[in-house]
């Protein structure tokens, strides 16, 4: 999850095109002596759900619906803010669990590093009955709620895959077939041409790197190469021949003067899309909505396609990011607090109503056989937008370790690449020297 994604979501999110709901309801499974049968006779308590902005409104909404079924389970959902959230909830892990809520909205980015730290600290969901629902997420998901030995820390709630969205006007005024660029290579040379007929840059980068998400590109490439900064065991890859290759192309399309420096955060971003300085942002799938509200004159100039591969035949597809919901480890209540997440997260036409209300891609799989991912988008070009995410969600996807040390990786992997973009550095030397800093800061090997 990245800063930028955060903003939006604090916003309140981007409204969904498209209407109706799938009438589907999702089975919902006994868990323990709380749980009770599947009318919900037997779930007690009173639950505490903290989340924010966007996605807080949405878990309230489904209150009502809850209680009819589990009409004895009171739900709070308090509203903390983001980033204010993840250090609440730390340190609410570091006291033991004191003041913290039953139900926990959180980040892919973070979960690792509070299971590290706190290894109780959140309940293990499979004694309540998760494990039925491992095959019902995006590919590569489950891996990454869950441990080894089998715990599972949090059911997934949103998945967004790699996406790229570019101005479709532009590439006809270049005569740029957007179709053919089959990998990055290929767009490097499209860029060029871009470039000389209409002034446009291919893309833009934060060069200064002046928030943490300036590193966004970087680790797109990486897993659309099925690669990270860390790997499963925890152990430093950040100078990997992935990597390298990742950022010599970063070099590459900076050297060709195809990359806009779009350094000061969200607001640049904006500004940006508004002014027309790139020609393509290479962004996931939430971002569409964004790019909607900056821009409504210019519908129909935009398109939206699966980003080029690092390799002629290689992947395309890549989810870059997620949220999950997790019960507290110290909650009084945690059946009924699995059965609210439960709800929320099994159930597709309550993830469609979230989809519609505010934009966020469910990671349920089952979501997407309603109408809403399917309807043509004028903004886009008539595109079936939401059928090229449903494919690159249904792809075969690795997990990733986003370990208790990924706030370090970022800040090593942007200093090294501000050091490309901005002094001409050497990839693979500054990426060594990178690997070598968190090295010595974490204590973990590095896998050359």
């Amino acid at each position: 999850m990245n800063l930028s994604r955060r903003h939006l979501l604090r916003a309140g999110g981007a409204l969904a095109a498209g209407t109706g709901l799938t009438g589907l309801a999702g089975a919902c499974a006994s868990a323990d002596g709380q749980g009770g049968e599947a009318g919900g006779g037997g779930a007690k308590g009173e639950i505490t759900v903290w989340s924010w902005n966007g996605p807080a409104v949405e878990l309230r909404s489904l209150i009502p619906a809850f209680n009819v079924q589990y009409p004895n389970v009171r739900v709070r959902v308090e509203d903390i803010g983001n980033p204010a959230i993840w250090d609440k909830i730390t340190t609410g892990l570091a006291a033991g669990g004191a003041g913290l809520a039953d139900v926990l909205h959180i980040g892919v980015d973070y979960l690792p590093g509070y299971v590290e730290k706190f290894p109780n600290g959140l309940a293990d969901l499979a004694a309540l009955g998760a494990n039925q629902y491992k095959d019902a997420f995006a590919p590569g998901l489950w891996a990454t709620v869950t441990s080894k030995g089998g715990k599972v820390n949090a059911l997934p709630w949103e998945a967004n895959s790699a996406g790229f969205y570019y101005r479709a006007d532009l590439f006809e005024r270049a005569g740029v077939d957007v179709r053919a660029i089959d990998t990055w290579d290929d767009a490097v040379t499209a860029g060029k041409t871009v470039k000389a007929r209409t002034g446009a840059y291919l893309l833009g980068i934060d060069k200064p790197a002046s928030v943490p998400d300036a590193a966004n590109f970087f680790q797109l490439l990486l897993q659309l190469q099925g690669a990270f900064y860390f790997n499963l065991e925890g152990a430093i890859t950040l100078d990997s021949p992935e990597a390298v290759k990742a950022m010599t192309l970063i070099k590459q399309l900076n050297d060709a003067g195809l990359v806009a420096d779009m350094s000061g955060g969200w607001n640049a971003q904006i500004a940006s899309i508004r002014a027309g300085t790139s020609a393509v942002l290479p962004m996931p799938t939430w971002y569409g909505g964004v790019i909607e509200e900056a821009v409504p004159g210019e519908r129909g100039k935009w398109g939206v396609r699966l980003p080029p591969a690092m390799r002629r035949g290689g992947g395309t597809a890549a989810t870059v990011n997620s949220t999950h919901l997790a019960v507290s480890g110290t909650s009084k209540y945690q059946a009924a607090a699995f059965k609210f997440v439960e709800f929320v997260l099994t159930r597709p036409e309550n993830q469609v109503k979230i989809y519609q209300d505010k934009g966020i891609a469910p990671a349920l799989m089952a979501a997407y056989d309603d109408p809403v991912f399917h309807v043509p988008s004028e903004f886009f070009g008539g595109q079936q937008k939401g059928e090229v995410f449903i494919d690159a969600l249904k792809a075969p996807s690795p997990a990733y370790n986003y370990s208790s040390d990924y706030a370090r990786a970022l800040k090593v992997v942007t200093d090294a690449q501000t050091k490309v973009l901005l002094k001409g550095a050497d990839p693979a030397d500054v990426l060594k020297q990178a690997a070598d800093q968190l090295a010595r800061q974490t204590g973990r090997r590095i896998v050359r």
